[in-house]
């Protein structure tokens, strides 16, 4: 469908002072990537502008999501996945021997696809439960003000904000969802991927999640992948598209300020994905 159609590590880093924003540039050079033998990914280089919603297209098999999980290190987690390349945030290569995996996770937070709140754990403990994984101390005033924080940037505090000692897997899918967003905001990322956020949920609670994608692009610098053409064209300031085909590895076909990828692009394929001629 025509996006017209549509009805848009790290080094330590001191903490911001208030109302002080730190938007990061997060850049991929030259990323080849493997499952065992199976090259999935080759020579892929995209820079992902600070303060900017940046959509990941193409279709399915393509490295998509294996390249937005090489932006925080969880590639490394697949007991045969291997890397070459460099992810640089704000010019420093996360995958740098010297640089600690924590340190990334902390810059660089993630949302799935499917909502995985911690089931046994409320509401707050929920948004809460990122200071333990990286050991980050706070007073109980702290925490309390953090947690509608995390909530209202998540677009869900007036939803919830009095039932918080209510289990997080009590609330629906796109409540679910927004709290683990709260959840990776607790930690104050400077980066937010996130894999398909919406591809479980109603129309509804997809356009919350896109409301607050756009909010939040003005404090963290986001990576989406979506399929969904009309949403990319919503919520995107820059897009990237990728392919695999006949067996080859995904590459970036071709990538830029996305109304100029969804109506002039430079490569036929693009136009014949983004208006739903394959994929």
């Amino acid at each position: 469908m025509n996006a017209a159609d549509s009805t848009a590590l790290l080094p330590a880093v001191p903490a911001p002072t208030p109302g002080e924003v730190r938007l990061a540039e997060i850049e991929a050079r030259d990323i080849t990537a493997w499952f065992g033998t199976h090259k999935v990914l080759d020579r892929v280089s995209l820079t992902m502008d600070a303060g900017a919603i940046t959509a990941l297209i193409g279709p399915s098999g393509c490295g998509k999501s294996t390249f937005l999980r090489i932006l925080n290190r969880m590639h490394e987690l697949v007991p045969s996945a291997q890397l070459a390349g460099e992810v640089l945030l704000d010019g420093e290569d996360i995958y740098d021997p010297s640089k600690r995996l924590i340190d990334a996770r902390r810059a660089i937070g993630m949302v799935f696809q499917k909502p995985n709140p911690f089931p046994a754990m409320s509401i707050r403990e929920n948004v809460l439960a990122g200071l333990k994984l990286t050991g980050t101390k706070a007073s109980r005033s702290d925490k309390e003000q953090l947690v509608e924080s995390c909530l209202t940037k998540g677009g869900l505090w007036n939803e919830v904000k009095d039932r918080l000692d209510a289990p997080g897997g009590s609330l629906s899918g796109g409540q679910q969802q927004r709290l683990c967003i709260a959840r990776s905001l607790a930690i104050k990322p400077r980066v937010l991927l996130m894999d398909e956020p919406c591809s479980a949920l109603d129309p509804t609670s997809t356009r919350v999640i896109e409301e607050t994608m756009l909010e939040l692009a003005h404090e963290v610098t986001i990576v989406i992948v979506t399929h969904n053409m009309q949403q990319a064209a919503r919520v995107s300031s820059k897009c990237a598209f990728f392919l695999a085909s006949q067996g080859t590895p995904g590459v970036i076909v071709e990538h830029g300020d996305t109304p100029t990828m969804f109506q002039n692009p430079r490569d036929q394929r693009t136009s014949d994905y983004v208006n739903g001629r394959f994929g």
